[in-house]
C-alpha cells in the first residue's frame, strides 16, 4: 500500500512534507510545497492556471486517496491535513521510498 501511495509525485511531496514537519499542514501549505518542488516557482511567480491545477488535484485526487488509505484525516472546514497514527507507523517505509526520489533530496521547506 505504501508504494501505491508514493506512485504520484504530488503525493510523495505531501508525504515527505508531513513526515519532515511532523505536524498538520494546511492545503495552502501543501500547494506551496508542491509548487516549489514540482515547478520551482514561488506562489508570487506562479500562474493562476498552475495554482488552480494543484488545488483541484489536492481536493479531488490526492487528499481523498491519502484519507481513504488512513494516513491522514482531512478537516474540510479548516482545510487542514492531519497525519494519523497509521501514518506514523508507515513513516519508516515512507522515508525509505522518499530517500530514493532525487527531487526530494533536501528537507521540505514551507
Amino acid at each position: 500500500m505504501t508504494l501505491k501511495l508514493c506512485e504520484d509525485d504530488y503525493r510523495r511531496i505531501i508525504l515527505a512534507a508531513l513526515a519532515t514537519k511532523q505536524r498538520s499542514l494546511s492545503v495552502s501549505d501543501l500547494r506551496n510545497i508542491i509548487l516549489n518542488y514540482s515547478y520551482n516557482v514561488s506562489v508570487a511567480d506562479a500562474s493562476e492556471e498552475i495554482l488552480t491545477e494543484i488545488q483541484i488535484s489536492l481536493h479531488h485526487i490526492h487528499i481523498p486517496k491519502l484519507e481513504s488509505a488512513g494516513v491522514i484525516e482531512y478537516d474540510s472546514e479548516q482545510e487542514l491535513v492531519v497525519p494519523t497514527e497509521h501514518f506514523k507507523l508507515l513513516q519508516p517505509h515512507i522515508f525509505a521510498i522518499l530517500r530514493i526520489d532525487p527531487n526530494l533530496d533536501g528537507s521540505i521547506e514551507l
